[in-house]
């Protein structure tokens, strides 16, 4: 079963952090943030990222669930996620900056590190609902 490292943007913005510094994880692990902002979910076979987080008790934006809207986004820091169709984002933020939409995402790795709310990123804003 995949697994699934989180850690809430807001945090990386509030500590001034870059979303790919190698020791983002570590950083993340140091500050002992609460189970919300930084941890691990498992995702069965089949599950959306976004369920598995909601399934364990997590409040994780989202709008549409359709793949339409930047409001569940994540940025991949490692691993991968294999999204269904999505009509949002550009090819480049898909290949070159790894946003994928955790309503639509499942892991393509047997561990994935993600961090997620990105919405907050300036190039994000305007496909947030």
């Amino acid at each position: 079963m995949p697994t699934v490292e989180y850690l809430n943007y807001e945090v990386v913005d509030d500590n001034g952090w870059d979303i790919y510094d190698d020791d983002l994880f570590e950083k993340a692990g140091d500050e002992g943030l609460d189970e919300e902002d930084h941890g691990t979910i498992d995702v069965n076979e089949g599950e959306y990222i976004l369920e598995a987080a909601e399934a364990q008790g997590y409040d994780w934006p989202f709008s549409c669930r359709a793949g339409a809207c930047a409001n569940c986004a994540a940025i991949v820091v490692e691993g991968d996620i294999d999204m269904d169709m999505q009509q949002i984002l550009s090819d480049e933020e898909v290949e070159e900056k790894n946003v994928r939409l955790t309503c639509i995402g499942s892991p393509d790795a047997d561990e994935v590190k993600i961090v997620y709310n990105a919405k907050h990123l300036d190039y994000l804003q305007n496909r947030v609902i």
